[in-house]
């Protein structure tokens, strides 16, 4: 952080921060940290989105922001920081130009990149504190380990449907303690598969504008030394019955960062270490036979007998369909019988990945040899055929 002695405010600035200042706790002292700080968030997303809003509206001075990602129309039910006029965008560039019409005072930067093992020390040194809106495992883990290594805050948040979690790691307080990190609460990650994406089992559109909210708040108390961050805690919330409750957060003994023998002295293969095979492994170990999406409607339009089986989830039917026999992944193997063998089949759902997978288990298990994955299922049938049905 800059020197506070430096730090000077323009009459328009010291209005806009009015509302701080008055706060007795806060005032100008307060507003020069903030002012200061530099904050990387890393991801503009469903926590992206509210927190970044909020930490530009408070006076974040500078302000990085890490997604590669566009905006897409599935986004807007919770990602408040885009509108529909924003789809096909690149996110990074929408989210500055927002935050700075909020904000001209503070600096962006943005880094139109994948956060990855090669980029994360580089990019995370030059900030202060970090905030964690990502949303899956092997950029948790990341995140995390750059974050330990370089000594730097790290505020997470994580959602699923109508709850979410809150926790700040790596945290250090005024006598030089410091707190646990994400690998002491969650050594390792889950089997891939287990935990659903939004897009498999949905989020509720404002629980991500209470959990980033909170992030933000979580950050301004890091800079500011007002109150107490939630280090060594991790905060529950149910949006269901508005439950709420803290779980104590301990350093774990084994943890292979910072326990009694650490093992891990670099950044490693995340997506290896949480089990995800790299685009070549999973061509090489998991491929199986494809139709596109084209070459599927001209099958059809030539009367040519086939079956089509969705394995998504019924609730997805409901927002999108393009037809066929309803038979949810986890159930498709004990409803094998409903799938024919003497003609083809073609598997679909949202994107290709879970239709590859039924393809897979049935090939396995019961010697499907006429399968067909729709190639980018219901995405790429919107996209390419008939743009009414909804992309989710």
């Amino acid at each position: 952080m800059s020197s506070l002695e430096e730090i000077e405010f323009s009459s328009k600035e010291l209005g806009h921060y009015s509302r701080h200042l008055s706060i007795p706790e806060f005032g100008m002292e307060g507003q020069k940290k903030l002012k200061a700080a530099k904050v990387l968030a890393v991801g503009t997303g469903g926590l992206g989105a509210p927190m970044l809003q909020y930490l530009a509206a408070a006076g974040v001075g500078t302000i990085g922001i890490v997604d590669f990602d566009t905006v897409e129309a599935s986004n807007l039910h919770r990602q408040v920081l885009f509108g529909a006029s924003d789809v096909g965008r690149s996110k990074v560039e929408v989210a500055k130009e927002r935050l700075l019409a909020n904000n001209p005072y503070i600096d962006i930067e943005i880094h139109n990149v994948r956060l990855t093992s090669e980029n994360a020390l580089d990019i995370i040194k030059e900030y202060d504190v970090v905030a964690d809106g990502t949303d899956n495992f092997p950029t948790r883990y990341l995140i995390n380990d750059a974050c330990v290594m370089l000594n730097k805050p790290n505020v997470h948040g994580s959602i699923f449907q109508f709850e979410g979690q809150l926790s700040v790691f790596n945290y250090k307080d005024e006598e030089g303690v410091l707190g646990p990190n994400y690998r002491d609460l969650f050594p390792e990650p889950p089997p891939p598969g287990l935990v659903p994406s939004c897009a498999e089992a949905g989020v509720l559109g404002v629980l991500p504008g209470i959990i980033g909210s909170l992030q933000a708040s979580e950050v301004i108390k890091i800079i500011t030394g007002i109150g107490q961050p939630l280090a060594g805690e991790l905060f529950l919330f149910d949006a269901q019955d508005f439950s709420t409750r803290k779980v104590k957060v301990t350093k774990n003994t084994d943890n292979p960062l910072r326990g009694e023998n650490p093992e891990i002295t670099e950044l490693i293969d995340y997506q290896e270490f949480c089990g995800i095979p790299s685009a070549e492994e999973e061509k090489e170990e998991s491929e199986v036979p494809e139709v596109s999406v084209k070459e599927y409607k001209s099958w059809v339009e030539s009367d040519e007998d086939v079956q089509l089986i969705d394995v998504r989830e019924p609730h997805e039917v409901e927002i999108a369909e393009i037809g066929g026999t309803l038979i949810p992944l986890k159930e498709v193997t004990e409803n094998a019988e409903q799938i024919s063998r003497d003609k083809k089949v073609v598997v679909h759902c949202r994107s290709g990945q879970r239709s590859a997978d039924a393809i897979k288990k049935l090939q396995e298990e019961y010697g499907f040899d006429n399968l067909y994955n729709l190639k980018g299922g219901i995405l790429a049938w919107s996209e390419e055929i008939d743009d009414s049905i909804p992309q989710y």
